[in-house]
């Protein structure tokens, strides 16, 4: 696989301070049961990289110690590692938000079968990947299968009230199937809602309109197929200042399986450590007492993926968001 911080790292993007942290976002492993086109993490069932025990344990008190709002747990396939239900139930005893980034086939594996009344049963705010309404558009960003169970999943969980129920948040997210900056989320959830109403019955709350990020496996690909200058132009010409307030690392880290801290998901895929101090790798550990308002954040040219038009992040379009 090519790597593209190289190129990343000769693009300049505006200098970015932290505001107040609310959210802990963990990668629990790169172990998934999909192998994406787009993943910026280039999960896939080969990957072992897992979250052990003790690190579990240490986001927890963590989140006590901080006043953290809000814990986000990703992957790969975050329900496969064997901690995923301690945090879930760690986190909710402290009265803090949990989302899932669901993959929805998860729902369908062996040893998953009570998956979905686990997630209901703790308030679990699912964040599922659902990259359009179409099953050929979705089978060619995520492989032969993957359509029919995602609507299977989507089904099972509105049948335990995700999508009606006020307490159980059901949210989609799209990415565009190549190199090109996502439509407008509104209207696009509008579509969503209509499609997937009136064809199967699906209800959920709201669409996430995510941008591709120039790293990993796609970044990779654009390189290979002569595409990766073209589609940094696009991002860098679409760059809106106003989105700058509400990128998500502002308010946000990222800790991978070891514990160890980036300002983004996206910098942790591109081994770019958050700066803090003298310490050119941060782990969790370090900051039980730290107060990291202000803090600067590391940059790079992927960092226009989450500016460019109406912007994205974990939470989908900035400038909706903010309206």
């Amino acid at each position: 696989m090519r790597d593209t911080l190289p190129l990343l790292d000769k693009i300049p993007f505006p200098a970015l301070r932290r505001g107040p942290l609310d959210t802990l976002q963990i990668n629990v492993g790169y172990r998934c049961n999909q192998t994406c086109f787009h993943c910026h993490v280039n999960a896939g069932p080969n990957r072992t990289e897992e979250m052990a025990s003790d690190v579990a344990e240490l986001a927890l008190d963590f989140i006590e110690r901080r006043g953290i709002t809000t814990l986000d747990i990703t992957g790969g396939a975050p329900e496969l590692n064997a901690n995923f239900r301690r945090l879930v139930r760690g986190a909710r005893a402290l009265g803090v938000k949990v989302m899932d980034r669901c993959n929805l086939t998860i729902l369908e594996q062996p040893g998953q079968e009570d998956l979905a009344a686990f997630l209901s049963d703790n308030g679990v705010e699912v964040v599922a990947s659902m990259p359009c309404y179409s099953l050929d558009n979705v089978e060619a960003q995520r492989g032969k299968g993957v359509f029919d169970a995602s609507i299977h999943g989507l089904q099972a969980l509105n049948a335990l009230g995700y999508g009606r129920d006020p307490a159980l948040i059901l949210n989609l997210v799209y990415n565009p199937l190549g190199a090109s900056l996502p439509p407008g989320q509104a209207g696009l959830e509008a579509d969503y809602k209509r499609v997937l109403g009136e064809q199967f019955g699906i209800v959920f709350n709201k669409l996430y309109v995510l941008a591709n990020m120039p790293i990993q496996r796609f970044g990779s690909a654009l390189v290979t197929r002569g595409e990766f200058d073209s589609y940094l132009n696009l991002l860098q010409d679409a760059h809106l200042d106003a989105n700058l307030a509400g990128v998500m690392c502002r308010s946000l880290i990222s800790v991978d399986y070891k514990g160890y801290v980036f300002d983004c998901d996206f910098n942790q895929m591109l081994n770019l450590p958050m700066p803090y101090g003298a310490n050119k790798r941060v782990h969790l550990s370090d900051l039980l007492d730290a107060d990291l308002r202000d803090n600067p954040i590391r940059v790079s040219g992927h960092c226009y993926g989450c500016t460019a038009g109406q912007g994205s992040s974990c939470g989908g379009a900035l400038k909706e968001a903010a309206e």
